[in-house]
């Protein structure tokens, strides 16, 4: 099983030299979070951080995006959700399984409230 959430991360470098200057001093790069097995610690990732396909809190989000990485992040999106098909399959039984946590009739529901339409399944 094998999935991740993807993020587009803009990031500026600070030097900490006089002297020196940058250019260009923001970049963006592509992070990949490896997803936490269903049902297991963290599996709630995209519960706790996600809605309708974007992040939910974003200038926390950035923050701890920033811890991460060690340089200033100053912006952070979303973009997909990839995973293999046992591991989406093994998803959606879990949240079949917890439905009144999600308060939500229905996995697809679930998928659509808090990933969107950003779900890219390999099989």
């Amino acid at each position: 099983m094998d999935a991740r959430y993807v993020f587009a991360v803009r990031f500026r470098l600070e030097p900490t030299v006089s002297g020196l200057a940058l250019e260009p001093r923001e970049f963006e790069t592509r992070m990949s979070r490896q997803a936490d097995p269903p049902g297991e610690d963290g599996w709630l990732f995209f519960r706790d951080n996600l809605w309708r396909g974007d992040i939910g809190d974003e200038r926390y989000f950035s923050d701890l995006t920033s811890d991460a990485l060690g340089v200033p992040v100053t912006g952070v999106n979303y973009r997909a959700f990839e995973t293999d098909g046992e591991y989406y399959d093994a998803l959606k039984a879990e949240i079949g399984a917890n439905l009144a946590d999600f308060k939500a009739d229905s996995v697809s529901e679930v998928i659509s409230k808090y990933l969107g339409s950003s779900v890219e399944v390999e099989y």
